[in-house]
């Protein structure tokens, strides 16, 4: 089997366990028309730039129930391809850059990625069928509880949450086959490249809150040495945390 077809297979396997649960809990509407014009609205901003997105990827998004994960309030505007306020000064992130940003990391079974900035739980949710393991930290506890609880549906069962200062990562568990940060660094946290395995990847954005903010590739390679590329220009709350230990 290809590893197209097996990461399919996985996928086909999600969609179905999501099926199940949405079959047995309603109140809440499904949606999926709303999420299938969000994919499509994501196809278009990968139309206009340099690359696509995998196709694995959007088949992904197109199961995860995005109106889960984001507060009473903003539910009518879950499937708007922007940011939405999530409570304590943090955001979702605009549904193609979470699409961007799990594409860049190259997932595929088999890998054990780790989030820095769990947030609203949703890039984890996401990023749940595509590996073998996620870890995912937030710094808040607030949210980091909300999230681990909209976490612990049996579909998201290899999703593990803590609620911790990411910029050290989680030693306990490298290396990491890609690591995903949601947050702006002023810089890219040396823990977090040593925590990278051979031929990982890591997407994080840096720069700083009243400045220009970049996404940027970080790459390890086979040798152990690492190569940074500079992607696009973006705008993310600021990382918290970092070298106060």
């Amino acid at each position: 089997m290809s590893a197209l077809a097996q990461r399919r297979a996985l996928l086909a396997a999600f969609v179905a366990i999501v099926a199940a649960f949405v079959s047995t809990s309603a109140p809440a509407q499904d949606r999926a028309a709303e999420r299938a014009a969000m994919i499509e609205t994501i196809k278009g901003h990968a139309r206009s730039g340099a690359r696509g997105i995998d196709p694995v990827v959007l088949e992904t998004m197109a199961t995860v129930p995005r109106h889960r994960f984001v507060p009473e309030a903003q539910r009518g505007a879950a499937y708007d391809d922007r940011p939405l306020p999530i409570g304590h000064g943090q955001t979702i992130s605009q549904p193609f850059i979470v699409a961007l940003m799990t594409d860049l990391i190259n997932v595929r079974p088999g890998h054990t990625v780790l989030e820095i900035g769990t947030g609203s739980g949703y890039q984890a949710a996401v990023l749940s069928p595509l590996a073998t393991k996620v870890y995912s930290i937030e710094i808040l506890p607030q949210l980091g509880k909300r999230a681990a609880a909209q976490l612990a549906a049996p579909r998201f069962d290899n999703v593990q949450v803590k609620v911790d200062d990411g910029y050290y990562g989680w030693p306990e568990h490298a290396p990491f086959d890609g690591i995903l940060v949601t947050a702006a660094a002023s810089h890219i946290p040396p823990p977090l490249v040593e925590q990278l395995a051979e031929g990982g990847r890591m997407v994080i954005p840096v720069g700083g809150p009243f400045a220009t903010q970049f996404l940027m590739l970080v790459e390890k390679r086979r040798d152990g040495g690492v190569t940074t590329r500079q992607l696009l220009p973006v705008s993310f709350v600021p990382l918290r945390g970092g070298p106060s230990r």
